[in-house]
């Protein structure tokens, strides 16, 4: 394991807030660069992409939002941990801000011990994730006409390319090797997400909705990711017809 100090990208306008966060993560031992727009932040990105470990960002900044700089560096890389760090508490800007790629969504004013906790576990996840302790890697997965490709985290239907977050790799990628179970919402927290991340029951069926997109041929009417009413899932490759 590398000893290298793990460098935290603080995209922060409120100048306030982005000291006390500084000054808080250099505390905790960790390097930190403090920016307060999106230019800027993608600017820094680009040019240090393999030397920024996580990134802790605001959404309402000036000239770019939050969404915009979370999006495009998802497009740059799938893994690293980014979490939003917010004023905003609707449901709405939660869903959206998953949509574009977050790992984990906090509201302002935050609890410091919580906010360094939640830091301390997406540290210790790699930059690529690894497959659960309980099943072989998968690469590749093929659904009929559709083409899963777990290593550039594409899916490919009918000759379109979609480019899933990491989050959407991991729950599918979860389903899949879990083919022919039901698995519970509760189950499915556990097992994909972060201990802590501020998710709910609401967080796993939009991003089912999501998945469905890519892998079914008709949304409405699914028929390899389906609900079980009253408890969750269930992902099945090959249905009887």
């Amino acid at each position: 394991m590398s000893n290298k100090t793990k460098r935290i990208l603080i995209v922060e306008d409120e100048e306030a807030i982005a000291e006390g966060l500084r000054f808080n993560m250099d505390a905790e031992g960790y390097e930190t660069v403090v920016l307060g727009d999106g230019p800027s932040t993608l600017s820094y990105f680009e040019e240090n992409s393999h030397d920024v470990d996580l990134i802790i960002l605001d959404l309402m900044l000036p000239g770019m939002s939050g969404y915009e700089i979370c999006r495009a560096i998802r497009e740059r890389d799938q893994n690293i941990p980014i979490i939003v760090l917010s004023a905003r508490t609707l449901s709405e800007d939660k869903s959206h801000a998953f949509d574009c790629g977050t790992d984990q969504y906090i509201a302002k004013p935050f609890n410091l011990p919580e906010l360094l906790s939640r830091v301390r576990n997406l540290l210790k996840r790699p930059r690529i994730d690894p497959p659960p302790k309980h099943a072989t890697e998968i690469e590749e997965f093929q659904i009929g006409n559709i083409q899963i490709n777990f290593k550039t985290f594409e899916v490919i239907k009918d000759g379109e390319k979609h480019q899933l977050t990491t989050m959407e790799m991991q729950l599918l990628r979860y389903f899949i090797e879990n083919e022919g179970d039901v698995l519970s919402r509760t189950k499915i927290l556990k097992d994909v997400w972060e201990q802590g991340a501020e998710v709910t029951s609401r967080t796993i069926d939009n991003f089912v909705l999501r998945l469905r997109k890519y892998i079914e041929d008709d949304q409405s009417n699914p028929h390899h990711l389906l609900s079980v009413r009253g408890t969750g899932y269930r992902f099945i490759a090959n249905p009887i017809k």
